[in-house]
């Protein structure tokens, strides 16, 4: 059964609706990040990174292999960097925003 595509965006979006999930997303855009990578960039509990993590895993966003013994994470394609840069480019032209900062996430493990 097909889903109209408006349909399939809020969808997307709404699973861009984290700023925990936008965080991953950016330091994985940069390059593969190891689990214990993630958690040194990302101020959340180890639990909450799974959590998010598979909601990522779940809409395709991201892939993972294991390499060395450690689970890997990567985008799952490179227009996900570009979406990145167009809302950073989008937002600098509405608001006033501050540079990334590990600080401004949630450390609840609520997944949406």
């Amino acid at each position: 059964m097909s889903v109209p595509l408006y349909q399939a965006k809020a969808e997307f979006f709404r699973t861009l609706g984290h700023p925990a999930r936008i965080r991953i997303l950016e330091l994985l855009s940069e390059r593969d990040h190891a689990v214990h990578e993630l958690l040194e960039k990302i101020t959340i509990e180890p639990s909450n990174l799974s959590q998010q993590l598979a909601v990522l895993r779940r809409a395709s966003l991201v892939v993972s292999h294991r390499q060395s013994g450690e689970v890997v994470y990567s985008v799952s394609t490179p227009e996900v960097r570009d979406l990145l840069l167009a809302a950073r480019r989008i937002l600098s032209g509405l608001v006033h925003v501050e540079p990334d900062t590990d600080s401004d996430l949630p450390t609840s493990t609520g997944s949406r």
